[in-house]
């Protein structure tokens, strides 16, 4: 026997295809007895549902949009893996889009989507975004949207974050207490969400344990490697500090190139924290200490409540912020 239809099974119960599909659905419109008997028939004539074409009949795609900023981050690698995750439990397809850090690129996606079918969109923006107008355009579509990672409050929507202030605030305190008193803070697009709460979290520490800020020690760099390398190299032989603060992950592999450069031992002449998933963080000579953000968990929470929004459930979050910890693991870069 081929593949068994609705229409087959309507047809040896005497039932029209709308009340075999909404028993084989759960509808509350039918009543036990039938659909009991209605599930019975299709388990023994092992009737496969075709997910396809109940989603068109629904006009869902079952498919979801992952915009994120930088693939090659391993923060974002394990918040995909978070996503898919979720995402193949409750069988839908994940489309994901890499902006490499352009806003133009960002917008582009956007537009392509919305003339397309989605039916949720997760994005992390690009550094360069400012204007919302293309994210407002995807909400006015009626298309459910979460931000991750990098927010922005003007939004009415839902934002998952790490809790970059109080992570900063105690990774800063570790490396005063580890002797620190000349701390480099190392960061990329102050006007990010992320950037803004760890620079704060830095400076209030400082101010706490009575070091005050030096702004000469606040560096804003690019995304220009070699622009950035000249940048730290020069203020390691101008500032002479003694430790340096990576607020993103791949400035703190770049700090221990500038160091070896230099002829700098870590951590005997300068100690070196950043934030980063890295595996290989450990593997380091010496092994960095990180703030390790749970990147997968994010992943995880953003599909569940991107699904949760497709599938018509009220939320009452939808302005929040919701915050996931991070966690400092000390290791022989700050000992």
């Amino acid at each position: 026997m081929g593949k068994v239809t609705l229409k087959q099974l309507a047809e040896q119960l005497g039932l029209s295809v709308a009340t075999i599909s909404r028993a084989l659905h759960d509808s509350y419109e039918i009543n036990v007895e039938t659909k009991k008997k209605i599930k019975q028939l299709a388990q023994e004539l092992n009737y496969q549902p075709n997910p396809f074409a109940s989603s068109l009949r629904q006009h869902k795609s079952k498919t979801i949009a992952l915009i994120i900023p930088d693939i090659s981050n391993h923060f974002f690698s394990l918040v995909i893996k978070g996503v898919e995750r979720i995402a193949s439990d409750k069988n839908y397809h994940i489309l994901i889009y890499n902006t490499h850090e352009s806003y133009l690129k960002e917008q582009s996606i956007t537009k392509h989507l919305i003339s397309g079918r989605v039916d949720g969109v997760l994005i992390s923006p690009s550094l360069e975004t400012s204007n919302l107008e293309h994210l407002q355009e995807i909400m006015n579509r009626n298309i459910p949207l979460i931000l991750f990672d990098r927010v922005f409050d003007d939004l009415e929507t839902i934002k998952i974050v790490s809790n970059d202030y109080e992570s900063s605030y105690q990774a800063t305190e570790h490396l005063i207490h580890s002797g620190c008193k000349k701390i480099v803070f190392l960061l990329i697009a102050q006007n990010l969400s992320i950037t803004s709460k760890r620079l704060l979290g830095y400076k209030d520490a400082l101010v706490k344990n009575g070091l005050g800020v030096d702004e000469n020690l606040v560096i804003a760099l690019t995304n220009n490697d070699e622009h950035n390398f000249k940048m730290v190299h020069q203020l390691m032989v101008d500032q002479k500090p003694d430790a340096i603060f990576a607020s993103v992950e791949h400035l703190a592999i770049m700090s221990y190139d500038v160091c070896k450069s230099l002829g700098i031992a870590i951590p005997h002449d300068v100690k070196v924290l950043g934030y980063s998933n890295l595996n290989v963080a450990r593997h380091l000579n010496p092994a960095l200490t990180t703030i390790s953000q749970s990147a997968q968990e994010m992943g995880e929470l953003a599909a569940n409540l991107i699904i949760q929004q497709i599938e018509g459930k009220e939320l009452d979050i939808i302005t929040s912020h919701l915050e996931i910890k991070s966690h400092l693991i000390i290791r022989a870069s700050t000992l």
